[in-house]
């Protein structure tokens, strides 16, 4: 059995995400070797100038157009671009992506207003989810990005964001405010299974 091709057949036939570890298993190979082998699949995609990108997303690996056909599948497909994301928004996505898992109140005190909105929107779009529940009276939900968030970044993992300080200095909130900036120069917005920044995934 070659691990390469089984992992780009199971990524194709799954159109989603696919955690390394269920791969591991499935395979019966370590997760080292899922993820040597996962390397050398997307060293040859780029290397032969495919039109298929692999993806690692934290400890999940995805298929996915490369970005340089973005707009002729976008024509293809006839798809609307997806409206930019609100200042309130990214405010939220940003709070979460540095804090998480948050609560809608840690994000409420943060913000200084309202979130019930701007936290659904970010649900609806597939940027955060429900990460479980606080172990506290009440136990209230809590908030995680998800791996459309990491795509629509362009990034691997949540390290690769830049680093925040200690939000109870007195430039907390001057860096999270240049959190929010890099957000959206990055331009968050809303995904679909077809435009993802520039990187299309398939169904």
């Amino acid at each position: 059995m070659d691990i390469k091709s089984s992992i780009e057949a199971i990524l194709f036939a799954a159109g989603d995400s696919v955690p390394i570890a269920r791969l591991s298993l499935i395979l019966e190979v370590s997760e080292n070797e899922i993820e040597k082998a996962a390397e050398e699949l997307a060293d040859s995609y780029v290397s032969n100038s495919s039109g298929i990108r692999l993806l690692r997303l934290d400890r999940n690996l995805q298929l996915c157009s490369a970005p340089e056909y973005a707009e002729i599948i976008s024509k293809t497909l006839e798809q609307r671009k997806p409206a930019k994301l609100s200042q309130a928004a990214l405010e939220t996505l940003a709070v979460v992506a540095y804090f998480q898992p948050v609560t809608r109140s840690f994000i409420e005190q943060m913000r200084g207003v309202d979130s019930s909105y701007t936290v659904s929107v970010l649900e609806d779009r597939g940027l955060i989810e429900v990460g479980g529940r606080m172990d506290v009276p009440g136990r209230p939900l809590v908030y995680i990005t998800t791996d459309v968030f990491l795509r629509t970044m362009g990034i691997s993992e949540l390290s690769a964001l830049p680093s925040l300080p200690d939000m109870s200095s007195s430039e907390g909130m001057e860096k999270l405010q240049s959190a929010i900036d890099h957000l959206q120069n990055n331009n968050p917005q809303q995904i679909s299974l077809n435009e993802i920044t520039g990187q299309t995934v398939k169904e």
